[in-house]
């Protein structure tokens, strides 16, 4: 039933762009704000807990309408229950629209549109123009946070682990972007408590993600960027996750990576569509048969 629902949400999504906006989720803003001024001053036990229980607060009622409509009508209703939360927990932005735009800015040498879209998907500003160099490792990194690891928790889980997996991301969001970056350390406790909670979240798909890198792409050298892989200095934006999914990305098109910053970005944009469609999408289909098989 989830990968049916799997199927019919990825393929619905790409006739509904027009409806992206809304799965940003702004009017949560007003919420997580609340909560990260009264946790200003909370220790790294209590902050945790308060974010937690934030997260309790949204997902337990997408739980429970789950619950309730399980079993009923042929599964009909949760079926496009399940279609319904997974179209909403994509993204929020749509990686491809953002891509193509960031390419048309950077072809049409529109540097303050390049800027600020390449800000969105390093989830930082770059100031210079080498920065927008980092664009192609900020794709490979992004489609964990925006579609695989929604996928991967929506298989585990159901409509229930795609909408957990988004509101931590949101949350995430939220505390970086009322506090900017920097090292760990340094930052809120609150903070560090939402970035370490999404860690957890995406550890396992990102390492997916990367075997899927690896196969839709060149093998060999996505292995030696793999082994020869050292640790950051910690930081909120990029994670060790983030910068080891970005490396092997960048690995697996090394033989197709000749180009400029717009080529470099089509190419990784292109990596993660074969992986999505050629790699993770077949495996689940014949994890799905042989579920019904045994």
């Amino acid at each position: 039933m989830n990968f049916l629902a799997l199927i019919l949400g990825l393929a619905i999504e790409r006739l509904l762009t027009h409806l992206f906006h809304l799965r940003e989720f702004h009017w949560l803003d007003f919420l997580f704000d609340a909560v990260y001024h009264r946790a200003a001053r909370l220790q790294k036990n209590a902050a945790l807990a308060t974010v937690a229980l934030l997260i309790a607060l949204l997902v337990v009622p997408v739980g429970i309408v789950e619950l309730l409509l399980a079993d009923r009508l042929v599964y009909i209703p949760s079926l496009l229950f399940a279609v319904v939360v997974l179209l909403f927990c994509l993204g929020p932005r749509d990686l491809l629209e953002e891509v193509e735009e960031f390419r048309s800015a950077i072809e049409n040498d529109d540097q303050e549109a390049a800027t600020k879209l390449a800000a969105a998907l390093q989830e930082q500003a770059p100031d210079d123009q080498d920065a927008l160099s980092d664009v192609e490792c900020a794709i490979y990194a992004q489609a964990n946070s925006r579609v695989f690891g929604v996928v991967f928790w929506f298989v585990l889980l159901g409509a229930s682990g795609a909408w957990l997996f988004r509101v931590v991301d949101l949350i995430r969001r939220r505390a970086i972007r009322l506090n900017g970056l920097g090292a760990m350390a340094e930052a809120p406790a609150y903070v560090q408590a939402a970035i370490r909670i999404h860690t957890v979240l995406a550890w396992m798909p990102a390492r997916l993600l990367m075997v899927g890198y690896a196969l839709a792409g060149n093998f060999d050298d996505a292995v030696q960027e793999w082994r020869r892989y050292r640790p950051p200095a910690e930081q909120v934006f990029p994670r060790d996750s983030d910068t080891l999914l970005g490396a092997i990305g960048r690995g697996a098109a090394t033989a197709r990576e000749q180009g400029d910053i717009s080529a470099r970005a089509r190419i990784a944009l292109d990596l993660v569509t074969r992986t999505l469609w050629m790699i993770w999408c077949p495996a689940l289909a014949l994890l799905t048969l042989y579920d019904w098989i045994v």
